[in-house]
């Protein structure tokens, strides 16, 4: 892990390094935050590779049971996400509402090992949620105010290389202890829970308190606000006596030298085409996005998997996206972060079409998680290192969150649907129906997001 030098001024090994003609390390907090994710990965997945499997076949659920917990699991957390990130922004700290989140998640690990009824758990998932919705727009915010603006791709991408190491071992873990425990799931949301205090302890210890000085180049552009005639007509105002002319006039109440972020600034956000333009193609291909649930369900009905392999499912999503995360948002940077995007929806397609017509062969697992694990590392990284030059620097967490609730929420919606339809038509009718909406949605998505000038 790399240690900053606290004696030089913010910036200044940066600048010495471009000096040089070096590149840059990554910032340090980029590190910490992974490690936190590493971790924290390592308890979500545990339980989340083993409780579609729990659910369906432990506790009886109907498909259309199980897409609702599965839209609960995934569409709550889009309701809390404009709410974490506006509260980061405006206090100015975003390491508190993130270590909230993570609190939040961490306590309902062991709420798992008491709930059995649908209500029981939905309350539980909800509320596990309700810790990452907070926690997501903080996180990334703080990943994007400490990377230049060419660098973000490779920012994310790295943190989401981190990510998905936990990822990874949460399913293998899983998968370990319900083969060595009589009481298989219990173990599994007994050491997730474990497992989470431990992220919430490294975030409480190894993430600074206070955000850095914004680096040259990843302040964004400048919003307009209803404020802004006031403040305008001031600037050209004679100075006060001892009142610098660029202060904002409540800038003693506010750290850092900027009044509190309010509401109706986070909401002009969505004034900016290109913001606009990114949470609707987010919430278009959002629609037809089946959840990985539902995805690892209907490969293991496909090929006929062993009950007892079904938790290594995941892994197997995980280890592709480990491989791509940092060389496909380099990429993104180099080539443009939209047509990296869609290509990602693109393997994701290709995947729903071995799903309902490829014969079950030895290869068919290997080629879906592969396709899985391509749509991942091309589309979690890119689209918030898209949204940094969007939205200005200190709205950036509330931009954040403006994207990521759309697309969650129209995530929840697509379990649902998913559900419903498999419950009534079964699943090789409601697949080709998300397979046919994602190609359409791609397409339009392909026209919205077009480049334009100084846009990637």
């Amino acid at each position: 892990m790399y240690l900053t030098d606290r004696s030089a001024p913010a910036g200044a090994d940066t600048e010495r390094g471009r000096r040089r003609g070096l590149r840059p390390k990554v910032a340090p907090v980029v590190l910490v935050l992974g490690t936190v994710s590493l971790i924290t990965d390592i308890s979500s997945e545990m339980v989340t590779a083993v409780l579609p499997l729990y659910l369906v076949t432990t506790l009886g659920f109907s498909p259309l049971g199980f897409g609702a917990l599965d839209g609960v699991y995934n569409g709550v957390s889009a309701l809390v996400q404009l709410t974490g990130g506006h509260l980061a922004d405006r206090v100015r700290n975003h390491k508190l509402i993130a270590g909230l989140g993570y609190g939040l998640s961490a306590l309902c690990k062991p709420l798992l090992l008491l709930t059995s009824s649908i209500g029981a758990l939905g309350t539980v998932l909800a509320l596990d949620r309700t810790g990452k919705g907070l926690r997501t727009a903080p996180r990334d915010a703080m990943i994007s105010l400490s990377t230049p603006a060419e660098r973000q791709g490779r920012a994310f991408g790295i943190h989401r290389a981190m990510d998905t190491t936990g990822a990874m071992l949460g399913p293998l873990a899983a998968f370990l202890i319900l083969n060595a425990a009589a009481d298989g799931y219990d173990a599994v949301f007994g050491v997730s829970a474990c497992v989470a205090v431990l992220g919430v302890v490294v975030l409480v210890l190894f993430v600074p308190g206070r955000r850095q000085d914004t680096l040259p180049g990843i302040a964004g552009p400048r919003l307009e606000t209803p404020r802004d005639g006031a403040a305008t007509r001031q600037d050209t105002a004679p100075p006060r006596s001892g009142v610098r002319q660029d202060t904002p006039p409540d800038a003693a109440d506010a750290p850092q030298g900027r009044p509190p972020v309010r509401v109706r600034e986070a909401l002009a956000l969505l004034r900016l085409p290109r913001l606009r333009a990114l949470a609707g193609c987010a919430a278009l291909l959002g629609l037809t996005t089946v959840s990985d649930a539902f995805v690892y369900l209907l490969l293991q009905r496909r090929a006929g998997l062993p009950e007892e392999w079904f938790p290594l499912l995941p892994l197997g999503t995980a280890v592709v996206f480990l491989l791509l995360a940092v060389p496909l948002g380099a990429l993104a940077d180099r080539v443009g972060r939209h047509t990296v995007f869609l290509a990602g929806h693109l393997a994701l397609l290709t995947a729903y079409a071995l799903l309902l017509w490829a014969p079950a062969t030895p290869a068919l697992p290997f080629l879906v998680l592969a396709l899985h694990g391509v749509f991942y590392a091309a589309t979690d990284g890119v689209l918030p290192a898209a949204l940094a030059a969007t939205v200005p620097e200190h709205l950036r967490a509330s931009g954040l969150a403006i994207v990521g609730t759309s697309q969650a929420l129209a995530r929840f919606c697509c379990s649902l649907g998913f559900g419903a339809a498999w419950t009534m038509w079964g699943y090789g009718p409601a697949l080709a129906g998300s397979a046919v909406g994602l190609l359409c949605c791609a397409a339009v998505a392909g026209l919205v997001l077009r480049p334009t000038g100084g846009t990637r």
